[in-house]
């Protein structure tokens, strides 16, 4: 398989994890028994470098950043897809620069969140690793 063509398919599991994400991180489940726990992160109200703030806001705020991060790499990756293979082997900075970022999020989605996260991220990290193994010499 083509390095482009592995570079597109990231570049399609990422933004669909980036869609998941955004659907998902404010869900909260009433089986969890975290009520009274989410009401205190919306209602205690503190000063944030002169902004009235919750940590609802923050965790709200952070889950937006990491989609908006993790749409943006998917631009990349696609963009990466459409490269020439002389162009790509120049570029193995960036390629296992996206390998090294992958791991280290599916060994945080291991260690702190949960099985789907980890395996779609896996799924990316296996695409970044042979896009970036088979893009080290133009063919």
């Amino acid at each position: 398989m083509r390095a482009s063509l592995l570079y597109r398919i990231a570049a399609i599991l990422l933004l669909l994890l980036a869609i998941g994400h955004a659907m998902g991180f404010r869900q909260i489940d009433p089986k969890w028994g975290i009520d009274s726990m989410i009401q205190s992160m919306r209602s205690i109200h503190f000063n944030a470098n002169g902004s009235d703030r919750t940590y609802w806001d923050f965790f709200v705020g952070c889950g937006l950043f990491v989609t908006v991060l993790m749409v943006l790499a998917s631009i990349v990756l696609w963009q990466l897809g459409g490269l020439s293979p002389e162009t790509l082997a120049s570029m193995r900075i960036t390629a296992w620069g996206f390998v090294f970022c992958f791991a280290v999020l599916v060994y945080l989605s291991w260690r702190y969140l949960f099985f789907l996260p980890m395996i779609h991220s896996g799924a990316v990290l296996l695409c970044l690793g042979l896009a970036a193994w088979r893009s080290g010499a133009p063919r």
